[in-house]
């Protein structure tokens, strides 16, 4: 028997059982169609994460206080003069900007709405540093900071929760923790980042936190810094830099630094770890369903032996060998599983679609990538499974003995 003919069997006694046969593709459908679909969300996801975190810039680097070792006595905090040292050329010459900032929460008011975002007091050097612009009004200047002024940049999100909108806002009074401070820009909408949402934020002068809103122990303390390197291939020697500062500065040896410098490409990776691990995870969920769909195709084919017991035993009886009726049952398995597969492919496609349309529709900057390398593995997977769990059957059917199966009731 030839492929072909095993192939054209095949498709008649599918097309026999219509019923049936449809029941049992339908399991391979769920499966591969619940594959592609959790694994389009995880590639999404995947890539709408690192995809904020890129735009962000790949030669920021951030300096915490935090000491690595439960052997630091007496860690000692950031300081203006930490971030001073660090802008310094001949001691960092890796180091293109560095904008020491200030750290909080609070409650931004305005009329009757209330919203709680992260604020920040900030240098004019920030924007530069954090690669930020504003969608309407102007930036924080040496001005605002000499002057203490009572002004404050909102996220567009923080604008929205306010105002309903995220445009005309600006020369608006909003009140923060009580006190008045006018709106002189929207920044512009970027999504998830490192710390939180970066459009969910108050931005105000440096000055101007330090003495109203975010005040520390000593009036040169600053909460984290940021740091821009002269370009991304030198993110390590930047890094090392500012190490060797700051250990100068508050006087530790290596290995008990009281201070924490993280890199951008330290977020990427930490997140395609996390994200390629929940990708995974999904995935093996999905393809137990999978799984549940081959033991249905080998449930049918064994039903199928049964039936057609006495039109084995007259296949044998006319000459068809022991591999003949193998090939045609494990052909029958793959052909049911391999439908299924095509149908559940197209219809993750779809899944994978609506799911996206429903983030857009809710203004969520996600959409599920539907790789080529999901479509094959899906494809392989259902065929491999169709073939595993017809091996059963059709071994059970070549093994019959043409005169007891023609005996057969």
């Amino acid at each position: 028997m030839t492929i072909w003919q095993a192939f054209i069997e095949a498709l008649e006694s599918i097309s026999g059982n219509k019923l049936r046969s449809g029941l049992t593709v339908l399991g391979i459908v769920i499966g591969v169609a619940a594959v592609i679909a959790m694994l389009a969300v995880g590639t999404g996801a995947q890539e709408s994460i690192t995809g904020s975190i890129s735009g962000i810039g790949t030669n920021l680097l951030f300096v915490f206080r935090g000491d690595q070792g439960d052997n630091v006595r007496n860690p000692k905090p950031l300081t203006l003069g930490d971030a001073e040292a660090i802008s310094d050329q001949f001691a960092a010459p890796s180091v293109a900007a560095v904008a020491p900032a200030l750290q909080g929460d609070g409650v931004v008011s305005f009329g009757g709405e209330k919203t709680s975002p992260q604020i920040f007091g900030v240098t004019p050097d920030y924007f530069q540093v954090r690669n930020m612009d504003v969608s309407e009004g102007e930036l924080i200047n040496e001005e605002h900071m000499l002057g203490r002024a009572s002004v404050v940049l909102l996220g567009s999100e923080t604008a929205k929760k306010l105002f309903g909108h995220s445009d005309g806002v600006t020369g608006e009074t909003v009140r923060i923790e009580g006190q008045p401070f006018r709106v002189i820009g929207v920044l512009k909408s970027r999504g998830g980042g490192a710390f939180g949402s970066e459009d969910d934020q108050a931005l105000v002068p440096f000055t101007t936190a330090q003495a109203r809103l975010i005040r520390r122990s000593t009036s040169d303390r600053v909460d984290i810094i940021f740091v821009q390197a002269a370009s991304g291939d030198v993110v390590p020697q930047a890094a090392d830099e500012i190490g060797q500062i700051l250990r100068t500065r508050h006087r530790t040896p290596v290995g008990e630094d009281d201070f924490t410098v993280f890199t951008q490409q330290d977020l990427l990776s930490t997140f395609q770890s996390i994200t390629g691990i929940l990708t995974i995870f999904l995935g093996g969920i999905a393809g137990i369903s999978l799984l549940v769909g081959g033991i249905g195709i080998m449930n049918i084919m064994l039903v199928s032996v049964t039936e057609r017991t006495r039109e084995i035993g007259l296949r044998k009886a006319l000459g068809a060998r022991r591999r003949d009726i193998l090939i045609q049952f494990l052909t029958e398995s793959s052909l049911l599983s391999l439908i299924g597969g095509i149908i559940g492919i197209m219809l993750g496609w779809l899944i994978s679609f609506l799911v996206g349309q429903i983030a857009a529709a809710n203004g969520t900057a996600f959409t599920p990538i539907v790789g080529l390398n999901a479509i094959l593995l899906a494809t392989i997977f259902s065929a491999a499974v169709g073939l595993f769990f017809g091996i059963y059957p059709a071994n059970r059917a070549a093994r019959l003995e043409p005169v007891e199966a023609l005996r057969y009731e």
